[in-house]
């Protein structure tokens, strides 16, 4: 029987608490296009090809694939959401190199060119890092880029508090696993569709630093994608 597997933050801990009642602050800032809020994450999947030619859908028929494939290595999926105006660009790389995340900020930085700073939200991964910057560019155009941004990290353990990771799992859940990636950008070029955050500073306990404080509100974040429509 499969494991299920469950997040579970550490008891007691002053830092996590620190950096969820930042993350929560940021999050409670009115929109502003000349500070916007953008979250990003990045995940890598696994390339696949079909060993047999599926048969295609016909009326009243599912498409059918054979349960064989063939392994063709991994890509990284890069992805940027700025909750309150709705908007989202995603890129795909060959890695998850510090070149890579580097390269991906300056496409946001490029994305907000009248904004006067940038607030970031992500992870702790060892390549989100200002250093990268200096890694990847030279020291002029590294400080430049780095000027136009705030970095706001999640707690480590913590990144459900960023609202990337759950447009990740909404893009794995409605488009990749039917092959379909461009498919969840398309929409939005109609409309725009914000995002809707449950877990608020009013919902939190902090004074007791348990590990029942996250727990209890985790499902209110995966329910902050309420009127995303399905990608067909």
């Amino acid at each position: 029987m499969a494991k299920k597997r469950w997040i579970i933050p550490p008891e007691h801990n002053g830092s996590f608490v620190a950096n969820m009642e930042m993350v929560l602050d940021v999050y409670k800032r009115p929109i502003d296009p000349k500070n916007p809020v953008v979250c990003m994450d990045e995940s890598p999947k696994q390339l696949i090809a079909e060993t047999k030619v599926p048969i295609p859908a016909s009326p009243g028929v599912v498409a059918k694939y054979d349960y064989e494939y063939s392994r063709c290595g991994v890509c990284n999926i890069f992805l940027a959401c700025e909750p309150l105006a709705g908007k989202r660009m995603v890129k795909i790389t060959e890695r998850k190199t510090k070149l890579d995340w580097a390269s991906f900020v300056e496409e946001i930085a490029e994305q907000y060119e009248r904004a006067e700073k940038i607030t970031l939200v992500m992870d702790n991964l060892n390549t989100h890092k200002p250093g990268s910057l200096y890694e990847t560019f030279p020291p002029d155009k590294a400080k430049a880029l780095w000027d136009r941004f705030e970095f706001v990290y999640t707690p480590k353990h913590g990144s459900w508090l960023n609202m990337a990771e759950i447009e990740l799992n909404v893009l794995t859940g409605q488009c990749l696993k039917r092959t379909k990636v461009s498919l969840f950008l398309k929409p939005f070029k109609h409309g725009f569709k914000i995002l809707r955050y449950f877990f608020t500073k009013h919902k939190k306990m902090a004074c007791k630093m348990h590990c029942n404080l996250y727990t209890k509100y985790f499902k209110h974040l995966r329910q902050l994608l309420l009127d995303f429509p399905p990608f067909s």
